[in-house]
């Protein structure tokens, strides 16, 4: 099932990026009143509920498929409110089908259930098959980001980029993410079929519905061939707790002595946006983290604050299913010259949305902004590009285990070692003093 990221800020405001079902959000209350003028027409419930979206939508959309104006706008919503409506259902269709005019697939109504689930918190469960989902906005398919890890859909061998055909038998064509997490979502030991595109071929999947407890952090030591101590750190969510979990794998590695590290955020759909900024500034002592940028050309930029953990060498493992605050934080230490990419490009998911409660307790997600990496790049629908493209067939990705990631087992991080390594040596050489009777070039020119 898709993940739903949320977490609640001292003020109310609550912040996250993710590329699942419900993506990059910054979750705000309801604030809005109807226009002046119109309150004959939106005095009964479902029709101030549908003022409410279409004054969220007015107020704060960031436009990027070039189907809003606000004369079109304005038309929309003088129609929509001259008509009747029998039922808060229908009101809700009426809802969605205006939302649905922008094509915009991160901006979507939510009823009051949907929406009170959006609310469970990050470090909580989840029930379900372990399936991030996304809408591919030119096909209109439902795309797998990523399964999640030990979830049963990670072990049936569900990959990013799967296309989800059907799911027990119904097709997913003109299916949206809402509908399709209705009919995945199911209670733990029950059983789904899902029906999977992938290269061409089409693969049935049986899966079994359970209780996923998710585990932000693994982190282990690895010495490699030459005894060289590599501390090895897996991200799989950018949850509430990822930074904590973060800070104290960094300190025990830091405590074991470790020369270097490997950050892998293969697969790794995203989460909050704190928790990115906050783990990029576990690395980072200086430079820009981050900006978003509104339609009205407002940035917000964050920083690094000089209280890395850490400035030994880092190197991180990115691939297709690495999105949104994944790509923020292998972004912001890319950019700054601080890490090395390895691995594949990323999902390219650029956008923030704005979740907003609406007076019946029903919501929406609206998109708001953008979000640009140090240099400004844009990575939306693009992704970013790895420093040391190292890509896992799919044969390989089949028979990795669980227990494969991070090892000689893993081709992948054997290429995320070797480039480390060549940092080590690259490093060290420099730091070496002269010595005449040596070919030591590198000292030889080196300033002092």
């Amino acid at each position: 099932m898709a993940r739903r990221h949320t977490a609640r800020h001292r003020t109310g405001v609550w912040v996250l990026v993710g590329a699942g079902t419900f993506a990059a959000s910054a979750i705000l209350g309801s604030d809005l009143m109807a226009s002046p003028g119109v309150a004959s027409l939106v005095s009964d419930s479902p029709k101030e509920v549908m003022d409410q979206a279409w004054q969220i939508v007015f107020r704060d959309y960031l436009d990027t498929t070039g189907k809003y104006t606000t004369d079109r706008w304005r038309t929309l919503r003088k129609d929509l409110l001259a008509k009747s409506y029998g039922s808060t259902k229908e009101s809700y269709e009426a809802i969605r089908g205006m939302l649905a005019t922008l094509d915009d697939p991160y901006t979507r109504f939510l009823d009051p259930r949907e929406f009170k689930e959006m609310q469970i918190d990050t470090s909580g469960e989840l029930s379900g098959v372990g399936i991030q989902l996304s809408l591919d906005k030119d096909t209109k398919e439902l795309v797998v980001v990523s399964p999640i890890e030990g979830s049963p859909a990670s072990r049936a061998g569900v990959m990013p980029k799967d296309v989800i055909v059907s799911i027990d038998g119904k097709s997913t064509k003109g299916m949206s993410t809402e509908d399709a997490v209705k009919l995945i979502r199911g209670q733990a030991g029950t059983k789904v079929t899902i029906q999977l595109r992938r290269a061409g071929k089409v693969l049935d999947t049986p899966l079994t519905r359970e209780r996923i407890e998710l585990h932000a952090v693994e982190h282990q030591v690895n010495t490699s061939g030459d005894g060289t101590k590599v501390g090895y750190i897996r991200l799989k969510q950018f949850n509430a707790n990822a930074a904590k979990d973060m800070a104290a794998a960094v300190k025990d590695l830091e405590g074991k002595q470790v020369q270097g590290y490997v950050l892998d955020l293969r697969s790794n759909p995203g989460g909050l946006l704190m928790a990115s900024i906050a783990i990029a500034r576990q690395w980072l002592d200086e430079g820009i983290i981050v900006s978003t940028k509104t339609r009205d050309g407002i940035q917000d930029t964050k920083r690094a604050n000089g209280r890395a953990l850490t400035k030994r060498p880092l190197v991180i493992l990115v691939n297709e299913g690495s999105a949104s605050a994944s790509e923020i934080l292998s972004g912001a230490l890319q950019d700054n010259k601080r890490a090395v990419l390895v691995g594949q490009k990323t999902f390219g998911k650029g956008l923030v949305q704005s979740v907003r409660g609406l007076s019946d307790g029903s919501g929406m997600t609206v998109t708001i902004a953008k979000y640009l990496t140090p240099s400004g790049r844009d990575i939306h629908k693009h992704g970013i590009d790895p420093d040391v493209a190292a890509k896992l067939s799919e044969a390989e990705a089949q028979k990795l285990k669980l227990e494969d990631l991070g090892t000689k087992r893993d081709s992948q991080y054997r290429v995320a070692e070797s480039t480390l390594l060549k940092q080590l040596r690259s490093a060290a050489t420099a730091s070496q003093p002269y010595n005449p009777n040596s070919a030591n070039l590198p000292a030889a020119l080196a300033k002092p």
